[in-house]
């Protein structure tokens, strides 16, 4: 528990620069990523509970992930408040991540 804590910090700190930029480079998308796979597994793949969202739209992604942002989605639990510290260009950059995971298109 502690290990994952402190990986979650130290991803937060490495991510505060990129956070000023609204259009993240792929490297920053990745890092900014990487927060996402605490709940919803490694490359967005986790099956249960909650959501994978790999290889889904794109826009679907974007339209949920700003709806959490903006307080549109009445049935958010965190992402709501999870969205709400990242930049809508950076939302966006996360939806098109998510979205060619697996569809055989290059993230790296």
């Amino acid at each position: 528990m502690i290990t994952r804590t402190a990986l979650s910090l130290a991803l937060l700190f490495v991510a505060l620069p990129v956070a000023a930029d609204s259009n993240p480079s792929s490297d920053q998308t990745r890092l900014l990523a990487a927060s996402c796979a605490n709940c919803h597994g490694t490359d967005g793949k986790l099956a249960g509970a909650i959501p994978a969202i790999a290889n889904r739209p794109a826009s679907a992604l974007e339209t949920q992930l700003l709806g959490f942002k903006h307080d549109e989605n009445s049935r958010a639990t965190v992402m709501n408040r999870i969205a709400k510290g990242y930049s809508d260009g950076e939302l966006t950059a996360l939806a098109e991540h998510f979205a060619n995971i697996g569809s055989g298109s290059s993230n790296r």
